[in-house]
């Protein structure tokens, strides 16, 4: 039978008769085994408490009074507690079985796509998401010519940065103009092969002389095509760095390219030069290769590559000066309705709509006009397969279009909420622990101060290390007496204390930064707040994601 008074079955035991008896007296400390070290474990770490503690946990602080706890030889200093606001969730209690613990890797964040995120905590909005925040990137699909994309900023986001020649969630990393990483994602290669197969076909009837190396100069119309994509995204880049807004990546894609600009622009005047410089450029490169068409003989190879890609910069420019997100135009007829009526949400609200009633326009007229002839085709020329293809083609455009005008309404209702996430009311209550102080202790001490995390401090007061919810976890209630809390602790890094005054974008950019599970809350002064999980910011995210505008 155990301390407990609870039965013992022949494995607690044989456990029990293995485990050392706890130090008395001074006495040296048990051997501890590689579990009670702090290694990783596999169970995981997030997930949704049921029960909230105790409103009161003391935290300490340098300057402030000392007050004696119960059980501790070494005064304990403390300070300022956690508000009640913070959100309900509860450590578990001394001798008793986790209520919940947060899921994901001990030393990381929470992850999810398309973005810069170095960490994650929390679903995309799509998930950060996120937007995202994840989940596709919010912000708008791509289009011909890449419509202007904004990126999650929910901490959900997945990092674009180079692994090798291969970036994470992003494709081949192909270069850095002013800084910004270009990537080609896999789908490119898909699209490049259907150029190369329709351009293959158009050459045969105008140049059949080619035979078969009439593909490889459909090849090369296609990456020069792409070329002129990566330019229209270059204009966006270079207007938002000019506007000191940092931008994630650039990346080519099915059905064009996406500029992912990590903040909104300040002004409406700013958003629209933002938006127009890409199809301005557009126009600018149709122009020139309108020039050239004098230069070259028709009916040649280059004179055929320097018509069509005329004409393929024109259509870019006039597709993504329709005015509904996700598309440039769209962004342009968000800034005049935010200009007028001075609410940013208002003018993406009326932009999104209008993108919508535009997806519509498309998957119904473009077959329409089509086969109508209207599109430059005669009727008789127009077969069964070349209506489905219309057909399939607009529908993918028009799912492209619809899907991006919801993403970019949803982002933008996320950052309208995103004030909502304060580091102050997230905070947890927490208590200050001696690393030799056993497990089992801590825990105590924590639910009799309705308090939900442990900081590790040294003999001065001084915090060193949060112990993480997951390693409390996988450490079974009969060894928790021989195990001491110092070996369950992450070691605060830098960027791991959080100002308990961020909020917002602030908030989630620093988590973003260094990922952990769990962080220190510290005033202005440097005085202990709390800790912050990243379990409670995700929920938190999701739930400013839920309400209505």
């Amino acid at each position: 039978m155990d301390e407990s008074g609870k039965p013992q079955g022949p494995q607690d035991a044989q456990e029990s008769a293995a485990a050392p008896e706890p130090a008395q007296d001074g006495g040296p400390e048990p051997e501890r085994d590689a579990s009670d070290k702090g290694e990783p474990s596999a169970v995981p770490e997030r997930g949704v408490p049921e029960k909230s503690a105790v409103p009161g946990a003391a935290v300490p602080t340098k300057d402030a009074p000392t007050k004696d706890v119960p059980g501790k030889d070494v005064p304990e200093r403390v300070t300022e507690t956690a508000p009640e606001t913070a959100p309900e969730e509860g450590l578990e209690t001394a001798g008793g079985a986790a209520r919940s613990a947060p899921e994901g890797d001990p030393e990381g964040g929470t992850g999810g796509t398309g973005g810069d995120a170095r960490g994650a905590s929390a679903p995309d909005a799509s998930a950060p998401g996120g937007a995202a925040p994840g989940g596709t990137t919010p912000g708008g699909g791509p289009a011909p010519g890449g419509a202007q994309r904004r990126s999650a900023v929910t901490p959900g986001s997945v990092d674009g940065a180079a692994n090798g020649r291969r970036g994470i969630g992003g494709g081949i990393l192909m270069g850095k103009p002013f800084g910004v990483p270009v990537y080609v994602a896999p789908s490119w290669f898909l699209v490049a092969a259907l150029i190369t197969w329709v351009f293959g076909g158009q050459l045969e009837r105008v140049l059949p002389e080619l035979g078969a190396a009439r593909y490889l100069v459909s090849l090369f119309f296609a990456v020069a095509f792409y070329a002129s994509v990566l330019v229209h995204e270059l204009a966006h880049t270079v207007a938002a760095l000019r506007f000191k807004l940092p931008v994630r990546r650039i990346q080519l894609q099915f059905f064009g390219g996406v500029s992912e600009i990590e903040k909104e622009s300040e002004t409406p005047g700013r958003e629209f030069v933002l938006a127009f410089v890409g199809p301005l450029l557009s126009l600018v490169l149709a122009a020139v290769f309108y020039g050239a068409m004098y230069l070259v003989e028709p009916g040649t190879v280059p004179g055929v590559l320097v018509a069509g890609l005329m004409i393929s910069n024109l259509i870019v420019a006039i597709f993504n000066l329709l005015p509904g997100l996700p598309l440039d135009g769209g962004r342009m007829l968000r800034a005049v309705v935010w200009a007028i009526s001075g609410k940013p949400m208002t003018g993406t609200v009326a932009a999104a709509w209008v993108g919508r009633a535009l997806a519509v326009a498309v998957l119904v007229g473009l077959p329409l006009l089509t086969h109508t002839g209207a599109l430059g085709n005669e009727r008789p020329d127009i077969g069964g397969v070349d209506s489905l293809s219309d057909a399939l083609l607009a529908a993918i455009l028009a799912a492209i279009i619809w899907t991006g005008a919801g993403n970019s309404l949803r982002m933008a209702r996320l950052r309208e909420h995103l004030p909502d996430l304060r580091a102050r009311t997230l905070t947890r209550r927490a208590v200050p622990v001696e690393p030799s102080l056993p497990l089992s202790e801590a825990l105590r001490r924590a639910n009799d101060a309705g308090a939900r995390a442990l900081v590790v401090v040294d003999g001065h007061g001084v915090p060193t290390a949060v112990v993480r919810e997951t390693a409390i976890v996988a450490i079974p209630e009969h060894r928790r007496p021989w195990v001491a809390v110092g070996g369950l602790a992450q070691e605060l890094k830098e960027g791991m204390r959080v100002p308990a005054e961020l909020a917002g974008e602030d908030l989630l950019d620093h988590l973003r930064a260094t990922p952990a599970t769990e962080y220190l809350v510290v005033e202005d002064t440097g005085e202990i707040y709390g800790v912050l999980s990243t379990a409670d910011v995700e929920k938190a995210f999701v739930a400013a994601m839920a309400r209505p505008s």
